[in-house]
């Protein structure tokens, strides 16, 4: 890894990947790259100074996206009594996760091109993260003892299949709203 960033390039560089994630979620993979610069409040040069070209800047608001999901596991979990409760709310993370990822979705895979790295990195980390939820699910009695990450994870990723739309949040929340009691169902505590 290279020398640390200073405060202030830190600051911008974090302000570059939230305007990014906020403009691909919202406006989709070909909003200008000045607009995100605008957006974040920096130039256009501050943004190149921290990513190359656009396939850098997808790939680090991607892996951001995914470390925010991810890292909120375990704070979850200390914020609910039950475990069940802490993977009700990472699943609303995830439907936020899903749509910057929906929107980004034609940029990300340009930038990743065949490097299927990225996405098993990715899907390892979200895994883990399921993991831990539900082992702790199972150890507090809230959640089922045999659920597996795995299938939880292609359980979840029917939420691709919901096509956009205005109704497409409530329906990607109820969707996940029925696997996660699906996981209640044989746990002690059900």
């Amino acid at each position: 890894m290279g020398t640390p960033l200073r405060a202030d390039a830190a600051r911008n560089r974090e302000k570059l990947l939230a305007a990014a994630i906020d403009a691909f979620g919202s406006d989709g993979a070909d909003v200008p790259l000045e607009t995100i610069a605008s957006r974040a409040g920096v130039g256009v040069g501050t943004l190149y100074r921290h990513f190359a070209n656009r396939d850098a800047l997808v790939e680090a608001a991607y892996r951001q996206e995914v470390g925010a999901l991810c890292d909120a596991a375990p704070d979850l979990l200390d914020r609910h009594d039950q475990a069940v409760d802490a993977l009700r709310e990472w699943s609303v993370r995830f439907v936020h996760y899903v749509a910057t990822k929906r929107g980004m979705g034609a940029a990300l895979r340009s930038a990743a091109g065949s490097d299927a790295m990225l996405f098993s990195e990715t899907r390892e980390r979200i895994i883990g993260a399921l993991a831990l939820l539900l082992a702790a699910g199972a150890a507090d009695g809230s959640t089922r003892p045999d659920a597996d990450p795995d299938d939880l994870w292609l359980a979840m990723g029917g939420v691709w299949n919901i096509p956009l739309g205005d109704a497409w949040e409530g329906q990607v929340r109820r969707l996940l709203d029925l696997v996660i009691d699906g996981l209640r169902y044989g746990a002690r505590t059900a």
